[in-house]
Order: structure tokens, then C-alpha cells, then sequence
């Protein structure tokens, strides 16, 4: 089944969502209508809410869909004047379906169309949720689903709002973390209708009964937004029945919405006498229409109340009403259209490192410009593009093979631009901030100076590489290197590696041994000539053929790049590889092709196997020096159009596998079985793969499975079978999608867009135990490397000669997640987002070198939302299971700027 297309001049409406426009006056003014309803004779309130829900690029391009929003948003306004007369609750009301629409607008209009604007949301008149448009959010990274966010947080700035809601629409699916990630970032509500089309699983459950109507969306931190998801509820005749609830255009005919909401099925599963009926415009291009509020007029009698609907106004209602009993629900639903973007899979993999680059270079920035503010000018509005994108990246239209007007090519190339936009932006920003933080350390004498600087929150042991061609530089190889905060020579070597593009020979790095980097700080290394004692040291493996070996693995490398053979001696040689449906560990597939050795040191040995099937390509496995982590690097240097996977076939019994969802580390089991899977109305045979994956066995010992570039796995066997999806939990197999059109070829972009280069990175460490705090370190640690750069001295010396670190957090569980300037400039403080990763509740202190002379509370797209404590120069806080805060902090000196002599540090 399809979607049906309506062409432009047949379009209807829907009236929906935030009419939230908080802050004192505002809400008084919003709200005082409603509690009149709230407390009418009237025993049951009927919401009809309006909006047009956007299928972004699949009825028209940019420019059109551009039009559409701003003349939409015009007509409703003026439809909102012309009713202003009439009783509160049959005034026109319209929901934009996304903050996008806000942004076209506002990059259209004068100021004073904008401000009209600003006054009807504010009233309640035009509603705006939190998300840019409607995503597909299973395969999004934590971070990037909160700066898609980040627009309406400027606006609840900008203009005194608040957003309450929040959505995800139309996809079957939805992950449990995303609530999570939706309630920090201020939503108290959100509605949930799905397509019934262009699915795998809906005969067999998705017309059956949900286990509920209406319920809390209950994180794992405690964190809950009241949730609307009806079951699918059908009129007409068998063969020819129509869904009027359910949906996402339940609206669309309001007469007959009205009527199915009085029938014995309806009231037999929604129990309630507060009723929402959402969604006019289904997926037309554009709808002007004044029938909701014809339709609420016309239907208010003396048993019911229809109120023309912002939608935020039923859900405040009925909590009222309900909320109190109503039951929770923590259950995660799998993937289905999220599925589609790994049909653009090195594409999708770049915005991916975009999001995860952001770490370090945030955080350098920060550093930057607590010194020099001016920084960050010139850098806003490719940086607002940037978070806008991130919301739109992952929009769900990646079915626009059923399009009428727009083809999968033309989607491919807008998807390209977007990620293209995101990458210029971080990139950038990491270049600038790693340059200009080498010129605010301070530097004495000639030598050659250059810094290793940690992203995470924990002090690190790892390798530091700096691009270093010997005849640009005062010396020529061999030279060794000093830690000057030691004293001490530390491992070096020259290695050659390719960039992340394509590239025939890879460029020289100076790859040392950075001990005891401090967290959020940096290690400064002195190059000198000649061979040091380093030199002396043995190679940190030693290889022969495809065997590679340390004092902590052997590991057998196959000329098709599988891992056949992994034993961790320091387990008494426990093997952790099993060959499972002809996958060992790492492997693509069958092929032949040859192992070489490559930048044998003392700091990394890699062995590099070049095959040429199944499909060509190159892996590199790599051993360190006292370091628990592999390093896997797969470059697929072919073009395919078929489904592709990496196998990881791991020697353990009663497989038991957790991993990073959205917002979430979740149990790979149906919730019936102890996990956090739903049996029904799921789809389960590609779970989210963000940072890791992690599988163990029975007597707990297993691997920690780190993605760096890719979105999905199967377990098992899993799979959709005559349209019920199944979980298998009992193989110990991993299988990472490579890429492909999983749902056929309509389905997202043919072969891979004509990509024909995809970079793949992994990284394994075995484990006694399975431990959700250190498996997402180590996942951090392999995918954020320590930042190098040369140490110049130039200009202000800000920053100390040898090491210096920024932050101390004092639980080891509460992980730093992003550290940034304030997107309103350093002026207004840094951002703070942390993450408790363990199960349990914990009291924890954050401190800055500076000392923190104020704090605040924030959402996570950096509202504030109330004071925060300190006391010594450090904010404490707690944070629930698993529950993900940010916080506005205000270093020492002033509430608004440190002065650099506040840090212990020179102007």
C-alpha cells in the first residue's frame, strides 16, 4: 500500500499542537479558555486539531515546499483574526507540524510579519513543536536528535515561549530513548499516527488493539511525556474500510471522526470522555480551509464540547483529568522507515562523524573562546544551518521512490547537500579551534611543540596523531618526543595514513603514546632530533602473516579481513571468536585477497588485508601498545546495490546483548523476557546500532562491539516472517548493515546513490562483564581520538606551557556528553550536558578549572528552566538512572566571562 498523493489545489487542514506560549502573561492569557472548558457542563470534550502534515521533497522541491509553509501560515493568520470574535474554543487554530515551518517564515517575511506571528503562537492561535519536521529518528545519534531541536530553543529565547510538544510521526516504529531526549528538552506531550502503508509487519498486528490508547511515555530516567497513540480504528465495509483513528489525518474528515468516537469499538479500548482527533491535511502539499472550525461549531451540543484544536490544549485537559491514574509504558519499537538511510550509507556515516567531531571541537572552542570571545563571531548562522539540518537530515520521506513529483535522485542530492552543509560547519569549527588553541598555549624556546587534547571527561592513555611531513617541519625523521609535564621520552613512530576521503597514498603522521591525558585538557609533547631510548622498545605486537600478537591478544587476520581467531590471554586464553553462518568476526562475506603488514612501531602494529570479494575491499586490524581496544578500519572501494553486512559470529553461550538505542542503553530482549522490547506492533530484525553494541554470555564474559560509522544491526537470525516480526536473542550473531534498500528498491536510494566509497570502523574489547558505564567509554575513546596540533605561543598565552585541564567530574558514572559555548555567545556561559550511565541514582559535583560562580538549568536545547547549586566554585546535582541533564554554568571572575587570570592562566 501507498500513500496517496493530493495534488496542491485540493488540499485540507489541520489545526495541531503548541498554543504553549508559557512565560507569566502568556500562559494566563493561552490557558484561561481551557479551564473554562475544563469546567463546562459539558461531560465530554472533543478536540479537533488542524495542521498539514509536511511529506518534506516528496510533493514539491525546497522552493515550493517553501511557498506552501509561508502562504499556509499567512491564510492562518488571517483566519485567526477573522475568528478572534467567536467563543474561544471555535476560534481558528493551526498547527505548523514542525519549527521549520517558523524558520522559512522567518527568512521570508519582514519583521513585522514575524512578530504578528510570534503573537499568535504565543496566544495559542498558531502552535510550533519542538521537532524542525517529522524524522525517522531510530538510526539518529543521541546528540544530533537534540541540536535538530535547537531552533525552537532559540525561539523559546528569543521570544519568551515554550514548546510543550513534541512528535514522530507517520514511521510505524519509535525508539523508547527518544522520549527521553523529547522531555529534557522541555516536552511534557506528544501523538504518535502511523502510515498503515509501506510496511513489513502491518497485517498481521497493526490493525489489532495497542496495548493502550493513551499513556506515559515513561523513560528509563524516570522522565515521562503523555503519549497518544491510538489503535487503528476502521469504518466502512471489508475491502474497502478506511481508517479514521489512528492515523496521522484523523481530522480529515471531521464528520466521520466525530461519529467512530461514539461507536462500542472506539469506547471499548478509549475509555475517556477527552478526546483528540488530530490531522487534516494528511499529505498534501498545502491546505486552506476553514472546516474544523465549521466542524467544532457544528457538532457542540449540550452533551459534548469540539473545540477547534492547538492540541496541546487536549493533552493539558486531559491530564487534568486523567493524568493522575494513567497508566506508564517503557517499551522500544524497533525500525522500519529509519531503515532507508543506510541506503545512502557513507553519507548518512559522514553526518554521523559530523555529529561525533562535535565533541572535540566544541569543547576546543570553549577553551578558545573563554579566552578570546570574538571567536565565535561570523560563525552563527552556519552553525543555526548546521542544527536546522540535523533535524532534517533523517526527515522521513525517504520513500520518495512512491513520489510522484520528486525522484530518488533529486532526494539523494538534497540528502548530500544537507550533509554536506553540516560537515563544512563542524569541520570548520574543529580546524579553527585546534589552530587557534595552539596559539593560546604557552611556549618557551624553539623546539618543535605540539599538544594531545582530550574530548572526554575522564583522564585518557592513548594514541595521539599528528600530521607531521618531516621536510615542513625543523626536524626530519627519526626524532623522539618528550612529555614535558613528565619529563619522560614516549613511544613514537611514523605512520602513513589515508584521510577520510579518497586518497591514492596516505599522508605522514608523528603516532605517539599520550599517557594520562586530563580530561577535557591537553598534554603538551616537545619533538626532538635523533633517536631517543623509545626507539629501543619492541614493536607493540609482533606479526607474522595474518597472526598478529601482544601480550594481551592473539588474533588471526584472514585474507578476506575476518577476524578468525581472537584470544585474550589476560582470560586465560579464552577464545571470543565462533564462526556462525559462515561469519566470523568482521566479516563481509566470502572473498580471497592478501595479508600485509603496515606502520609496525612502538606504539600500533596493523595488519592490512586487501580481498576482493565478496565485494572489494580493504581492512586494517590494530593492536596498541597498553591498550585494552582493536581497531578495525573497512574501506568498501566498490559500488553495490544489494544488502551488505559485517558478520560477528562471538564464542559465547546464551547470548544477552545491551546497547545504545536513542537517549537510551536498552536490553536486546522483548520486555516479556526481562528486555525492552514490545511483542506487538514492532519491528525488530534491524535494532539501532549508535555507539556500541555489546554481547555476552552466560558466565558474563563477552564483547563490547564500538560503531563508528553505522546505524543498524541484526541479531541472529532475526527477521520479518510473513509480516511478524521475530527477535532472535539465542545466536550469537552480530550483523552490522553495511548498506542496502533493506524494504526494496522503491525504498530509499538505488544503489548507494552511485557511491562507490564507504568507510566502516569498528572496535572490539572483550569483557569479564558487561558494564554500561566503561563499554560507553570505551566506544567514546575509539570514536573521539585524542586532537593533535602544533603549539605556536602566538599572540595571547592563555593557556599553561605543559597540561591543563578544564573540567572535573567527580562520579566516574556521570559522563560528560557535550561541552560548548552557549549558542548565544560565551557571554552567556557554557553548556553543560551530562550523562549518568549507570542504573542507579547518583550525587555528583562538576567543577571547571575556573571555578563556576553560577549556574542554571537547562533543557537540552538550552532553555533554562531554574537555578542551579553551587557552593565552593562547583555545581552539585543529581541525576536519576540513567538521565541525561544539561546545565548553563557561568565560570568564575564574572556571572558572565572569566577572566583569564581567574583560570591560573596569562593574558
Amino acid at each position: 500500500m501507498t500513500k496517496q498523493l493530493k495534488r496542491p489545489e485540493s488540499k485540507r487542514n489541520f489545526l495541531s499542537v503548541t498554543r504553549y506560549g508559557v512565560y507569566a502573561l502568556g500562559v494566563a492569557l493561552g490557558a484561561s479558555w481551557l479551564f473554562c472548558l475544563i469546567a463546562s457542563a459539558q461531560s465530554k470534550r472533543v478536540y479537533l486539531g488542524a495542521d498539514d502534515h509536511t511529506d518534506y521533497l516528496w510533493s514539491g522541491d525546497e522552493e515550493t515546499y517553501r511557498q506552501a509553509m509561508v502562504g499556509m501560515l499567512d491564510y492562518y493568520l488571517d483566519l485567526a483574526d477573522a475568528t478572534e470574535k467567536s467563543p474561544a474554543e471555535h476560534q481558528s487554530r493551526w498547527n505548523c507540524d514542525g519549527s521549520f515551518w517558523v524558520w522559512e517564515y522567518e527568512r521570508s517575511k519582514p519583521a513585522a510579519d514575524v512578530e504578528r506571528l510570534v503573537r499568535r503562537i504565543r496566544d495559542g492561535h498558531i502552535s510550533v513543536p519542538l521537532n524542525a519536521l517529522v524524522s525517522t529518528y531510530g538510526g539518529t545519534p543521541a546528540e544530533a536528535a537534540l541540536r535538530g531541536m535547537y531552533y525552537a530553543g532559540r525561539l523559546e529565547r528569543r521570544f519568551s515561549l515554550r514548546f510543550p510538544l513534541a512528535i514522530a510521526m507517520e514511521n510505524q516504529t519509535l525508539p523508547l530513548g527518544l522520549g527521553s531526549l523529547f522531555a529534557g528538552s522541555g516536552a511534557r506531550y506528544s501523538w504518535k499516527g502511523v502510515c498503515a502503508c509501506v510496511s513489513q509487519i502491518l497485517d498481521k498486528n497493526h490493525y489489532d488493539p495497542r496495548p493502550k490508547e493513551i499513556y506515559w511515555w515513561q523513560g528509563l530516567d524516570g522522565s515521562r511525556i503523555l503519549l497518544k497513540w491510538n489503535s487503528a480504528h476502521l469504518i466502512g465495509l471489508p475491502g474497502q474500510r478506511e481508517r479514521v483513528i489512528g492515523g496521522y489525518s484523523d481530522a480529515r474528515n471531521p464528520e466521520a471522526a466525530l461519529a467512530l468516537i461514539e461507536s462500542q469499538p472506539f469506547k471499548s479500548l478509549y475509555k475517556y470522555d477527552v478526546v483528540g482527533i488530530f490531522g487534516v491535511g494528511s499529505d498534501d502539499l498545502q491546505t486552506k480551509t476553514d472546516k474544523i472550525v465549521a466542524a467544532a461549531k457544528a457538532a457542540t451540543n449540550p452533551q459534548r464540547k469540539v473545540v477547534a484544536s492547538n492540541t496541546v490544549d487536549f493533552f493539558e485537559d486531559f491530564e487534568a483529568t486523567y493524568g493522575k491514574d494513567l497508566p506508564a509504558q517503557s517499551l522500544a519499537f524497533g525500525n522500519e522507515w529509519d531503515l532507508y538511510s543506510a541506503s545512502l550509507a557513507e553519507v548518512t556515516a559522514r553526518v554521523r562523524r559530523s555529529v561525533e567531531s562535535l565533541r572535540a571541537a566544541e569543547a576546543m572552542a570553549t577553551l578558545v573562546a573563554l579566552a578570546r570571545p570574538e571567536f565565535l563571531d561570523g560563525r552563527q548562522a552556519a552553525r543555526d544551518q548546521a542544527w536546522m539540518n540535523l533535524g532534517l537530515y533523517w526527515e522521513h520521506d525517504w520513500t520518495s521512490g512512491d513520489s510522484q513529483w520528486i525522484t530518488q535522485a533529486t532526494r539523494a542530492r538534497w540528502q548530500r547537500k544537507v550533509a554536506t552543509q553540516i560537515e563544512a560547519y563542524v569541520d570548520s569549527l574543529h580546524a579553527d579551534a585546534a589552530f587557534a588553541l595552539g596559539d593560546l598555549i604557552e611556549r618557551r624556546g624553539s623546539a618543535e611543540r605540539f599538544y594531545a587534547f582530550n574530548p572526554t571527561s575522564w583522564p585518557r592513555t592513548d594514541f595521539a596523531d599528528l600530521p607531521y611531513d618531516g621536510d615542513k617541519h625543523q626536524l626530519a625523521w627519526p626524532v623522539h618526543v618528550v612529555d614535558l609535564t613528565s619529563g619522560k621520552e614516549v613511544p613514537a613512530q611514523i605512520v602513513k595514513l589515508r584521510p577520510l576521503v579518497f586518497a591514492k597514498e596516505g599522508r605522514q603522521h608523528l603516532r605517539i603514546l599520550a599517557k594520562d591525558v586530563p580530561p577535557l585538557g591537553y598534554k603538551v609533547f616537545e619533538i626532538r632530533p635523533g633517536k631517543g631510548s623509545a626507539a629501543e622498545l619492541p614493536p607493540a605486537a609482533v606479526a607474522d602473516g595474518g597472526v598478529m600478537e601482544n601480550d594481551l591478544y592473539r588474533i588471526d587476520v584472514a585474507e578476506r579481513g575476518a577476524i578468525t581467531s581472537l584470544v585474550d590471554k589476560s582470560m586465560g586464553g579464552r577464545e571470543f571468536v565462533r564462526v556462525v553462518d559462515a561469519r566470523a568476526v568482521n566479516d563481509l562475506g566470502p572473498g580471497t585477497g592478501k595479508v600485509e603488514v603496515e606502520n609496525v612501531g612502538p606504539v600500533s602494529v596493523t595488519l592490512r588485508a586487501t580481498a576482493t570479494g565478496p565485494i572489494p575491499h580493504v581492512t586494517r586490524v590494530t593492536l596498541f601498545r597498553d591498550q585494552r581496544r582493536i581497531d578495525i578500519q573497512n574501506e568498501i572501494t566498490s559500488n553495490f546495490n544489494d544488502i551488505r553486512e559485517w558478520g560477528f559470529g562471538i564464542n559465547v553461550r546464551a547470548p544477552d546483548v545491551w546497547h545504545e538505542e536513542v537517549g537510551a542503553v536498552i536490553r536486546a530482549k522483548l520486555s516479556s523476557d526481562g528486555g525492552h522490547y514490545s511483542p506487538t506492533h514492532s519491528r525488530l530484525d534491524w535494532l539501532t546500532l549508535n555507539h556500541y553494541a555489546a554481547m555476552s554470555g552466560d558466565d558474563g564474559a563477552g564483547i563490547v562491539l564500538s560503531s563508528a560509522d553505522l546505524s543498524f544491526m541484526k541479531l541472529g537470525r532475526s527477521a520479518v516472517d510473513n509480516r511478524v516480526s521475530n527477535l532472535d536473542v539465542a545466536t550469537p550473531l552480530i550483523s552490522v548493515l553495511a548498506g542496502g534498500q533493506v524494504d526494496g528498491p522503491k525504498l530509499g536510494m538505488i544503489a548507494q546513490g552511485g557511491d562507490s566509497y564507504f568507510l566502516q570502523r569498528f572496535a572490539l574489547r572483550p569483557h569479564g562483564r558487561f558494564d554500561a558505564v566503561d563499554a560507553m567509554k570505551f566506544a567514546l575513546e575509539h570514536q573521539n581520538p585524542l586532537a593533535a596540533g602544533f603549539v605556536r605561543g602566538r599572540g595571547k598565552r592563555a593557556y599553561p606551557e605543559t597540561s591543563f585541564s578544564l573540567i572535573t567530574l567527580s562520579d566516574p558514572s556521570v559522563v560528560l556528553w557535550a561541552l560548548k559555548p552557549a549558542d548565544e555567545g560565551i557571554d552567556k556561559g557554557i553548556i553543560a550536558r551530562v550523562w549518568n550511565l549507570s542504573s542507579s541514582p547518583r550525587n555528583f559535583s562538576l567543577s571547571l578549572q575556573t571555578g563556576i560562580s553560577s549556574a542554571q538549568r537547562a533543557t537540552h536545547i538550552e532553555t533554562d528552566i531554574g537555578a542551579g547549586t553551587v557552593a565552593g566554585g562547583a555545581l552539585s546535582a543529581s541525576a536519576a538512572a540513567s538521565q541525561m541533564l544539561t546545565f548553563r554554568l557561568f565560570p568564575s571572575a564574572t556571572s558572565k566571562r572569566p577572566a583569564a587570570s581567574k583560570m591560573g592562566l596569562k593574558r
